[in-house]
């Protein structure tokens, strides 16, 4: 059977939580929808009136 490798000392917290530094999520960024005003995504079709590029793409 093989051996697997094992820490010989334990992590601290300083050096866990520095590790974990990049783990944060971040909060999309939301452009308003020129033609309703709403929230949307970049790039995205507006979820709430369905244009997109000036023009309707999508039946809502």
């Amino acid at each position: 059977m093989a051996k697997h490798p094992v820490p010989k000392k334990k992590t601290s917290k300083s050096k866990r939580d520095m590790r974990r530094s990049h783990h944060a999520l971040t909060v999309p960024a939301m452009n308003d929808c020129p033609q309703c005003h709403g929230k949307k995504l970049s790039h995205h079709i507006c979820p709430n009136c369905g244009y997109y590029d000036g023009r309707q793409v999508l039946a809502v």
